[in-house]
């Protein structure tokens, strides 16, 4: 093999890989945020699941895009383990796809696929017309690559020592093993299936060698997933746990049947004189008797799954999920349904941030009212967690923000960003409240029954619109209404308990002390409630 051929068979390859990710991501960018949505209102039918796992890796042709989003989304809590069994059955039914494509004989049309493609991307200016561009573009040069791939191979066939090399193939465990390590390298199955679909079309590797490497493919397939799930919950690695178990069960049966009956033999015969249609022919009977084969025992999966990673005991829930996604947030960030994802824990999160501040209202008030220091040991607590919440959320929304392509979501996380540092200021006025309990027990001062009555509805209106703020409903209009009515009442209340206290005052029933106190609280909890109508209008602009 000449060096110019080591040349044009790298440069084939590299055009191979960058027509497959072209394509990969024209596909994701017209139809991602649809099948996102898709999955996360999936019904837990496994018939549906199937079905859908499959339409959505044939759209974005990649069996790795679709299980990494669900590692995401069994992650978030979007999904449920049971549910991420059938999508994960789908997707690899799904991916073989790509090898039907690949074995489509349009080498000759692959240029003027790619300058069409081209053409869409450099002079049209609609955005969706750019991805319809750049998967054209990108499916005319892979075939432009597999044909430099093919040429470059040429002088191979008469190389004894990579002949017999590939003679090697034929040993089941070698083919397994080599198909398992190529495609955990490139971390795409669809991509190491297409060159070994080139290599069987050179007349290199022959289809009775090449089923064994292909079903390697298949257990390599599943890094992409490993690789995803770390600095996940355990939920989230049991996704990979059965993607892995599905590919290693299927490659068993199907070694085994190979070495037992003459299956490659029926299969060579649906596409004679056609290696790449053969290998692509094996890639789709593969995946779909594998999952026609495990349907039944889906829920024994999951289960087997958890007993392999079962639920730590010493496992303690973290005060923030956010916290260590952040040291893993640039693995997967540009990911399928990543934005989904992202929001899904950004709700979880800020609704946690939101209960605990409205937890500290309660106690702060309390402590007020009652004279009562735990509740305020309790609260220094939270708040140091609310605080931790709030730098954790805002360090991860601004992660967000620098790799979100969608403008739409870029609002929404940018209200999002809004809304957690209105829960902080909620929390802060909170402490304010119940930080004027040691002056109140240093100065002696005592409140009049009715100041305490006020003290309490304070509470008591303040808590209830912030309960508001945590029940969504349908109508936002009318929610958003409700709270700025709340909201309004606070003002009011704030305007007739100062009058109150200035009587209090010229009546001399007030010490010097307590009117300080008594009006720097009426500050804090009118400025509670202007924080929570911020955040109700926030809420309405997240789309």
């Amino acid at each position: 093999m000449a060096i110019t051929d080591l040349f044009g068979l790298l440069g084939g390859l590299a055009l191979f890989l960058y027509g497959m990710q072209m394509m990969s991501d024209g596909l994701e960018n017209v139809a991602g945020d649809r099948m996102e949505r898709i999955l996360e209102k999936l019904t837990a039918n496994r018939f549906v699941g199937v079905l859908v796992g499959a339409l959505i890796t044939a759209v974005i042709q990649s069996s790795s895009a679709t299980t990494v989003m669900v590692v995401g989304f069994v992650n978030s809590g979007m999904m449920t383990l049971q549910q991420a069994v059938w999508i994960i059955m789908g997707a690899n039914i799904g991916t073989t796809i790509t090898g039907q494509l690949v074995a489509l004989d349009i080498g000759l049309f692959a240029p003027l696929i790619a300058f069409i493609g081209v053409a869409m991307i450099v002079f049209l200016k609609n955005p969706k017309l750019h991805y319809v561009g750049g998967i054209l573009a990108g499916f005319g040069v892979l075939f432009i690559g597999m044909d430099m791939m093919g040429a470059a191979m040429k002088p191979l066939q008469s190389s004894p020592v990579f002949i017999e090399l590939m003679t090697s193939f034929s040993n089941p465990v070698f083919g397994i093993i080599a198909g398992a390590v190529f495609t955990a390298v490139i971390q795409s199955s669809s991509a190491s299936v297409g060159i070994l679909q080139t290599l069987a079309t050179t007349g290199l590797l022959p289809f009775s060698s090449a089923v064994y490497v292909l079903f390697g493919m298949n257990i390599g397939t599943c890094i992409t997933a490993v690789l995803a799930s770390i600095g996940t919950n355990r939920s989230a690695k049991r996704t990979t746990i059965i993607h892995l178990m599905f590919n290693l069960i299927g490659t068993a049966v199907f070694t085994i049947l190979c070495l037992s009956i003459p299956i490659a033999d029926v299969v060579a015969a649906t596409a004679v004189g056609r290696p790449a249609a053969q290998i692509a022919n094996m890639h789709t009977v593969f995946n779909i008797a594998t999952t026609i084969m495990l349907i039944p025992f889906g829920t024994l999966l999951a289960k087997a799954a958890t007993m392999i990673l079962p639920d730590a005991p010493e496992d303690k829930e973290k005060i923030s999920l956010l916290g260590s996604l952040n040291k893993e947030f640039g693995r997967n960030r540009t990911q399928l349904g990543a934005d989904a994802i992202h929001m899904d824990l950004l709700r979880q999160e800020i609704e946690k941030m939101l209960i605990m501040a409205n937890q500290n209202v309660g106690r702060c008030f309390d402590a007020v009212i009652n004279n009562n220091s735990a509740a305020l040991k309790e609260a220094a607590e939270s708040e140091k967690i609310i605080d931790t919440l709030n730098k954790d959320i805002s360090q991860y929304i601004s992660k967000i923000l620098v790799s979100s392509s969608s403008g739409e979501n870029v609002t929404s996380f940018e209200q999002y960003f809004v809304i957690t540092g209105n829960i902080e200021r909620i929390g802060d006025h909170a402490m304010n409240i119940g930080e004027y309990l040691p002056m109140i027990k240093k100065q002696g001062v005592v409140f009049s029954d009715n100041a305490k009555k006020e003290i309490a509805a304070m509470r008591d209106i303040t808590q209830k619109a912030i309960y508001k703020v945590l029940q969504k409903e349908e109508d936002m209009a009318k929610w958003l209404s409700e709270i700025a009515a709340l909201e309004q009442q606070i003002d009011d209340m704030t305007k007739n308990y100062r009058e109150h206290h200035l009587q209090r005052m010229r009546e001399g029933r007030c010490s010097e002390e307590a009117c300080i106190l008594y009006s720097e609280l009426l500050t804090d909890f009118e400025r509670i409630g202007d924080h929570v109508l911020n955040i109700a209008q926030a809420c309405v602009r997240i789309k």
